[in-house]
């Protein structure tokens, strides 16, 4: 998958490595499984505060991906 290897190669780890345990799964369940409103739940924050904490950690949100035929 396109957007999960963007996402991995993006991410800030030493800054995700840093959060409390229950944001850095959050962090990781995203980069992973790119499911936003799932990882956002389990961070325990709204969704503004997640996409922030992403952004900090340099982790894309949102990628376009153009695939030639």
């Amino acid at each position: 998958m396109v957007e999960r290897e963007i996402r991995r190669r993006e991410a800030d780890w030493s800054f995700i490595n840093s959060l409390n345990p229950r944001l850095m799964w959050a962090v990781k369940l995203f980069i992973e499984k790119g499911d936003l409103r799932l990882a956002q739940h389990m961070s325990g924050l709204d969704l503004e505060d997640f996409i922030e904490v992403l952004r900090s950690a340099r982790v894309p949100v949102f990628i376009t991906v153009i695939k030639e035929p």
